[in-house]
């Protein structure tokens, strides 16, 4: 008798746990529904903000797949936006085609992650010789004069943009100076607030003192690494989720899927 009111107490315990996980498992899965929303915004945030900084350089880079990682973060954030919206339902009403679906589009995004990542975190690095490099080709290809400077070329647009000069500071224009160039920098260098600026060197002062090279780096390196770690923060969110979804489905039967059941298909066979 004593084990028989035993085992009732535990499987009293057991169903208690078990309903309490279940429950605990439903509102996580909501509120990771909710973030998945949250978060493809800033995807999207990041992946526009990659295609367009390559697209405005696109003259330092002459590779066009460097853009990859920002169409892969494009398309995990359009995949967020379903996965979102089926955690928050099955939160709500579990439905054994909806978890199925859920954990396809799960892994999906952890793949397009996991590459968008990898992708970013590796271009970070590798881009900055090729930028020092590219600089360096403008600078001593730019033809200019003191009297005449139409300020067109891709490295007058690059330093107006940045209120940056030369690839290091001003001094590099004197570098790459030759007899026909006097002792003036291009007027892309210099300050916006000084108007009458004409890049003569007797003015430092009104010239940018930063290089391009820094903020150029500066710029490719936040937007990488803002794109690495919103996809390693996401594929940590999305495990959770595909755990809190597999906890849902462990005791929910396949009664919705019996088109592949031995005896349906024999039955729709013989008609």
């Amino acid at each position: 008798m004593r084990r028989v009111r035993a085992v009732r107490v535990l499987c009293f315990l057991w169903c208690y746990e078990d309903a309490y996980l279940r429950s605990f498992a439903r509102s996580l899965l909501g509120f990771l529904g909710f973030i998945f929303w949250g978060t493809a915004a800033a995807q999207m945030f990041g992946g526009v903000s990659v295609i367009l900084m390559f697209k405005n350089y696109r003259s330092l880079f002459q590779e066009s797949y460097l853009s990859l990682p920002g169409w892969l973060a494009l398309a995990t954030a359009l995949t967020l936006l379903p996965t979102g919206v089926l955690a928050v339902s099955i939160s709500v009403k579990c439905s054994r085609n909806q978890q199925g679906i859920l954990m396809y589009l799960l892994l999906l995004l952890l793949c397009l992650e996991v590459s968008s990542a990898a992708l970013a975190h590796s271009y970070c690095v590798r881009t900055a010789s090729q930028l020092e490099s590219a600089m360096d080709y403008f600078v001593h290809q730019h033809n200019w004069t003191c009297s005449q400077d139409p300020g067109n070329s891709a490295v007058d647009v690059i330093q107006r943009k940045l209120q940056c000069c030369g690839v290091h500071n001003y001094k590099d224009w004197l570098k790459a100076s030759s007899s026909y160039h006097p002792a003036c920098v291009p007027k892309s260098c210099c300050k916006e607030k000084h108007s009458h600026c004409r890049g003569d060197l007797g003015h430092v002062e009104q010239l940018s003192e930063e290089g391009c090279l820094k903020k150029l780096e500066d710029q490719l390196c936040f937007a990488m690494l803002y794109i690495f770690w919103c996809c390693t923060v996401l594929s940590i969110l999305e495990v959770l989720a595909g755990v809190s979804n597999g906890f849902l489905m462990r005791r929910q039967p396949f009664h919705e899927l019996r088109i592949l059941d031995s005896y349906t298909f024999s039955q729709d066979y013989r008609y």
